[in-house]
């Protein structure tokens, strides 16, 4: 197994590069048709070989939702390679009296453990519903990461909020990471991206960065290019891939970053570049 560079997290060692899992189950952020493209199109055994992929190369880290597709092909990833990955698991579960009994918050914690979870992020739906700009806190969310260290997982908080970090950062909540939005475009970003860079840079502990290719608006080195040069020796990019081709390819340009070396990846062969092709390599 190659040595992907690795950062801490709550005393978890946990690769720099996350696998994202929204090209796994059917979360394109771009049409409904390719939604249901990729939900046709992966199985169990096409995403665990996706995983074995980035095993290889060192990136152990795997975040998504608490699903049974996801958790199986985890599964089956670590059986046939020997390794173990590290699960972050970004699970919804009822703020409110009332809720469906299958979303207790207790409930659903106990089930990212025994899923294999080794952090736990109260996800976005969650988080952000408990955000109270008027008083600069998130409300509740104690009673939550409470929970999560019982059950002896690293909690922390999935957001699409900038200021999910600097709140948490002032009230001293007891988490050890926290999800931020961060692409060049800004895509799905509430603030400029010189702003999220400046609240990343700020942040108390290691941000995992989210949707660096903004959901395939930006070509791999693009995207990559970017967050890789922009974040901290800490922080980590989380992307997600279809094929294990797609894998290879992230994970190659990532290291070749890292190593502020031009990127040699193969390039796309169309007709409409026939006059300089043979010149490139």
């Amino acid at each position: 197994m190659a040595d992907f560079p690795h950062t801490i997290v709550g005393g978890q060692s946990l690769s720099r590069l996350i696998v994202g899992t929204n090209w796994f189950l059917g979360y394109s952020h771009y049409s409904s048709a390719k939604d249901k493209f990729i939900k046709k199109t992966q199985t169990r055994e096409k995403i665990s070989r996706i995983l074995e992929v980035f095993l290889e190369a060192g990136v152990d880290s795997v975040m998504g939702p608490m699903v049974s597709l996801l958790v199986d092909a985890v599964q089956e990833a670590q059986d046939r390679s020997g390794i173990k990955i590290n699960l972050i698991l970004t699970p919804w579960f009822n703020i409110l009296p009332g809720g469906p009994p299958e979303g207790d918050p207790e409930r659903v914690i106990s089930q990212c453990k025994e899923a294999g979870a080794c952090i736990c992020m109260p996800h976005q739906m969650v988080t952000d519903a408990l955000m109270d700009r008027m008083y600069r806190k998130i409300r509740n969310i104690d009673k939550y990461t409470q929970l999560i260290r019982q059950y002896e997982m690293i909690p922390g908080l999935s957001t699409h909020m900038p200021e999910t970090v600097v709140y948490a950062d002032e009230t001293g909540v007891d988490i050890e990471t926290y999800i931020q939005m961060y692409n060049a475009t800004g895509f799905l970003m509430q603030v400029e991206t010189d702003w999220a860079m400046k609240i990343i840079k700020n942040a108390a502990k290691p941000v995992m960065t989210i949707k660096p290719l903004a959901a395939g608006r930006l070509l791999p080195v693009s995207g990559l290019a970017f967050v890789w040069s922009t974040i901290r020796e800490q922080d980590m990019v989380t992307i997600g891939t279809a094929t294990p081709d797609e894998a290879r390819e992230v994970i190659d340009i990532s290291l070749e970053l890292l190593e502020r070396r031009i990127p040699e990846t193969d390039l796309q062969r169309t007709r409409s570049k026939s006059s300089i092709d043979g010149k490139i390599d």
